[in-house]
């Protein structure tokens, strides 16, 4: 079974706690580095998922211009 894919409040969630944990530094280096690879990871996630919604937003815009409507007729 495929892991669940976590939307973009639950990974800026689970990053935080991640970055939370580091900052504390009870951790020791082998386990550190493991949180800190894991939020690279959730990171360059959350990254993607932000480009492609404003990617959407582009796309939105473009097409209601296209359409004769400009921003000042909404």
């Amino acid at each position: 079974m495929a892991p669940k894919k976590l939307g973009l409040d639950e990974s800026i969630k689970k990053l935080d706690k991640i970055v939370s944990e580091l900052e504390i530094g009870n951790l020791d280096l082998e386990n550190s580095l493991k949180k800190y690879e894991e939020g690279i990871n959730i990171y360059r996630k959350c990254y993607e998922m932000i480009k492609e919604a404003e990617l959407q937003i582009e796309y939105l815009n473009k097409n209601l211009n296209e359409d004769g409507m400009g921003n000042n007729d909404i």
